[in-house]
């Protein structure tokens, strides 16, 4: 018999097994806190759940788990990037970011990315496959135990396009949000894509209310369709369309990300557009100074033609910021501490 993934499954279905095999009720509670809250490694340490339950368990679940391969700690503000290793040696990563409100953790998705964009080194390694719930819910309780303390908000923004692995991203969300184990508020989970039209009106009728930003990183559709291959199927318009209908079902502001790239999508024209684009919309724009990439020859904006493209916005009141650059001595753009990994 193959074993499951025990951290992968839901409250609901750990109930069910429990119930299934006649086990008391209150052994739901007990399980789950013990892999969600209190992050246990081995049934062993279970130490309030009967020997025969234990047992059990270990004939037919198993407790996943990933491992530090490499940890930076930024000089500069405490940022920590973590390279992890999973069961099959593959290799994905995350930051830690301290805050004036506390500490937020950047999880990846996947291993690799095929989504494509021209300036991101994320994908440029290639796309290996999808990241199980627990691998996800992982990055979150393995950094928490390192560090010796309790991470307050997650952001899915490193590697990978989450709503392109979309089941297992609503059950992260889902245990790491229950009651029963880590007990998140959804307010303090944020998720970002691309812009996968379909996957974000399905998001916006499941019922979690979490925070949404989008990579927009264009005024019009011929500049994204240049740097973004998800624009070829899936028009701004359309982009649009779908971020309306999540704020009226959710309530909540998206945010939409800006990597500001010299030559391409500063101008002031742009501005001016994407100003027209977002009037009137509950949104927060993200301002994002680019990390160059060996792969292309693009450039960060100077800081004069950034600044004039944040006070157009913020004068035609669109709610606008520029990203503070976290970690710079420690390879903390996404991906490329896994990319230097590769290369060894």
């Amino acid at each position: 018999m193959t074993k499951k993934d025990i951290k992968s499954i839901s409250y609901d279905e750990l109930s069910n097994w429990i119930q299934e095999n006649n086990y008391k009720k209150f052994r739901t509670d007990q399980i789950f806190s013990w892999l969600h809250e209190k992050n246990v490694v081995s049934f062993d340490q279970m130490k309030n759940v009967s020997k025969q339950i234990i047992q059990q368990m270990d004939s037919e679940f198993y407790i996943n788990s990933i491992k530090i391969k490499k940890k930076l700690v930024s000089s500069l503000d405490n940022t920590v990037k973590y390279l992890y290793m999973l069961e099959d040696s593959e290799c994905i990563e995350s930051v830690v970011m301290e805050y004036a409100f506390g500490r937020t953790i950047c999880i990846s998705s996947q291993v690799g990315c095929k989504m494509g964009c021209s300036f991101c080194a994320s994908g440029k390694s290639g796309f290996v496959r999808n990241l199980t719930t627990s691998e996800m819910l992982d990055q979150l309780y393995v950094a928490q135990r390192d560090l010796d303390c309790k991470i307050g908000n997650i952001v899915l923004m490193g590697i990978g396009e989450p709503l392109d692995n979309y089941d297992n991203f609503i059950q992260f969300v889902k245990n790491v949000s229950n009651p029963k184990g880590r007990n998140l508020g959804l307010r303090h989970i944020t998720v970002s894509t691309c812009g996968l039209v379909d996957k974000i009106n399905r998001l916006a009728d499941e019922n979690i209310s979490i925070n949404l930003s989008i990579s927009l990183h264009a005024s019009n559709d011929l500049i994204r369709k240049s740097i973004m291959p998800v624009a070829k199927k899936w028009s701004i318009d359309q982009l649009m369309d779908a971020c309306h209908r999540y704020i009226k079902k959710t309530n909540r502001r998206i945010t939409f990300e800006y990597a500001c790239i010299d030559k391409v999508n500063v101008l002031d024209k742009h501005a001016i557009e994407l100003a027209e684009r977002l009037k009137g919309m509950l949104c927060h724009v993200n301002l994002i100074p680019i990390n160059p990439i060996s792969e292309e020859s693009f450039k960060a904006v100077e800081n004069v033609q950034l600044r004039r493209f944040f006070d157009i916005l913020k004068n035609k009141r669109i709610p606008v910021t520029i990203r503070r650059t976290l970690g710079q001595d420690v390879n903390a753009s996404c991906g490329q501490l896994r990319r230097d990994s590769l290369d060894v």
